[in-house]
């Protein structure tokens, strides 16, 4: 976007009307940036300022429509707008920074959006434009810094680019598979008068086009896959929360009677307590389930990439199957990692709802018999310790309040997998993580956006200590705007995942994961004016639960757990999906 000169940083601007009435008219580039978010439906900014983006923050109050969150580090920005937008169908997040390391900031964040497919406009503030490329003092290089995390990218350089950019970008993040923008604003052009006109047209972009439908000829064969199936599989994942197809995958496997099971993003797709629920499949899945799918006939994978953390060693994976089949919108990812037998390119809610027309209902008794079976003899459970409290302990009580409608935010290492696993909702819920980049720290900014975005529901966040930690200044953000999170910590005075991989898989030395040195939780807590408990006995548990509930503002409780307590099942690194290790 080279073009004319935008006015220098002392434009006079002009008196400001009433945004949501005024009609077109000239004003800074700061002030068309805000108007154009109102466009958009945005409702929450979170966000913090410095010297680049200083003109945005000075409309920013002339915009009482826009609801600014002051967080204490630009990561807690992104992944704040990150958990906005995740919690909440058709929910775009947005955050602010300034030029160099505000920008910076929030490139975890972004590639934490970018992998598990969130919609989040980045707006930066950069260096004038005239200073672009001089190392001007906190300038950086965010289009080139962020081009690996981001689904697109803009560097504005004319005022009358700004409003066109902004709908674009919203239509960029939200359109086909949705992920992260970033739209760099430099000082001088959030300074400078133009005319503000905003686009009424949709937009259109080769780029980014409509997600296309679905082949019927390609829907007829699954159809027909599915009747000729004796041992036929479903693998949901984030895809499926994304398009709003929960439904359609529950109708499906009840009409074929085929077992559903779920990648970690996936979780709470499909109502675990349904008779056909298998459980999460893979590295840290059921046993059922990875056998499940090594004896498979016929796999049908919707809305998931396919990982490594799915499939563990490549070759294990499905090796019996007959007919491989994968529903993605992104055709990057179809034959990524597994090469399918046969593939559709389409939403999946699309896709699902044009297929269930053409699947004649059936029931395989011996395979859903062999499955009840397999279930029985690997059941998900662990081992109680005489004298310590269990994780699962926690989030069995935890879970037991939820009512199947509380969101839950689990942050990253056991307390995710354990978290994930003991996720018990009886109907399609909502379990939120950091799947495909595995960002310690995400959870709890996280859920301050996922309250924000949903401020009816009850908000548990899911931690561990080290994670907690490396974004805990966004306590001063909680209390100073009463959000109502009930923060869990599940302490084991570790690093608790990699602790357990120096145990198992590192000749069983343990370098660098102690935290033993951590701070008192519950003076910490009390030290941001956060109502905070601690316990480490069983019977506590539910009492504390009981009392954080019944506050009305966030709620700190610090759990300590077994020190030694693991994550099971797993796939040893290296080995296939049959090898998975369970707790004795």
């Amino acid at each position: 976007m080279i073009g004319a000169h935008p006015q220098p940083d002392s434009a006079p601007a002009p008196p400001l009307e009433t945004p949501a009435t005024a009609p077109p008219r000239r004003m800074t580039g700061a002030q068309i940036c805000l108007e154009s978010l109102l466009r958009e439906g945005v409702d929450t900014i979170f966000g913090y300022p410095g010297g680049a983006n200083l003109y945005l923050y000075r409309w920013l109050p002339d915009y009482p429509n826009l609801h600014h969150i002051l967080v204490r580090h630009e990561q807690g920005a992104a992944h704040a707008a990150d958990g906005y937008a995740r919690s909440r169908r058709g929910a775009v997040g947005v955050c602010f920074a300034t030029s160099g390391p505000g920008a910076l900031n929030l490139v975890t964040g972004l590639g934490t959006a970018f992998m598990d497919s969130v919609p989040v406009i980045a707006i930066t503030g950069q260096v004038p434009v005239s200073a672009i490329g001089t190392d001007s003092f906190q300038e950086s290089d965010v289009i080139g810094s962020t081009m690996s995390v981001v689904k697109h990218s803009y560097l504005l350089t004319r005022v009358e680019d700004i409003a066109p950019t902004i709908k674009e970008a919203f239509h960029v993040a939200r359109s086909g598979r949705p992920g992260p923008v970033v739209i760099d604003f430099p000082k001088d052009l959030q300074a400078a008068v133009g005319e503000f006109n905003y686009p009424e047209e949709p937009v259109r972009m080769r780029s980014f086009p409509p997600p296309p439908q679905p082949d019927p000829n390609q829907l007829r064969e699954i159809a027909r896959i599915i009747k000729e199936a004796k041992r036929p599989v479903i693998l949901s994942g984030r895809g499926v929360l994304i398009s709003g197809a929960e439904q359609e995958l529950l109708e499906l496997s009840h009409r074929a009677h085929i077992p559903v099971g779920w990648t970690l993003l996936g979780t709470g797709a499909f109502p675990l307590q349904d008779p056909m629920a298998l459980q999460m499949v893979g590295f840290m899945g059921a046993g059922y389930t990875n056998k499940a799918v090594c004896d498979a006939d016929v796999v049908i994978m919707i809305g998931m990439r396919c990982d490594d953390r799915v499939t563990t060693r490549l070759d294990s994976f499905a090796p019996r199957v007959e007919h491989l089949i994968h529903i993605d919108i992104d055709p990057a990812e179809i034959g990524k990692s597994v090469v399918p037998h046969l593939s559709v390119v389409a939403d999946a809610k699309t896709a699902l709802s044009r297929l269930l027309p053409m699947v004649e209902p059936k029931r395989e008794h011996e395979w859903l018999t062999q499955i009840d079976q397999w279930k029985e003899e690997h059941p998900i459970h662990y081992v109680r310790r005489e004298g310590f409290l269990q994780p699962q302990e926690v989030l069995e009580a935890m879970y037991s309040r939820c009512k199947d409608e509380a969101i839950v935010v689990a942050d990253v290492g056991q307390n995710q997998i354990w978290a994930a696993l003991w996720f018990n909702y009886a109907k399609p819920g909502l379990f939120l993580n950091s799947g495909g980049l595995g960002t310690m720290g995400y959870a709890f900014p996280a859920s301050m956006g996922v309250k924000f975005s949903n401020p009816d529901r009850t908000v548990f966040c899911v931690t561990g200590e080290g994670g907690f930690m490396m974004n805990m200044q966004e306590m001063a953000t909680m209390v100073e705007n009463n959000i109502d999170v009930k923060v869990i910590i599940l302490n084991n005075a570790s690093l608790g995942m990699v602790r357990q991989f120096q145990d198992d898989f590192y000749d069983g030395v343990r370098s660098a994961v102690d935290l033993t040195f951590t701070p008192d939780f519950v003076k910490l807590g009390e030290a941001f004016g956060m109502k905070a408990m601690t316990t480490r006995r069983l019977e506590d548990v539910g009492p504390m639960l009981d009392e954080a509930l019944a506050h009305k503002g966030p709620v700190l409780l610090n759990f300590d757990i077994d020190p030694d307590a693991n994550v099971y099942p797993i796939v040893p690194l290296g080995k296939g999906m049959l090898d998975f290790v369970e707790a004795s």
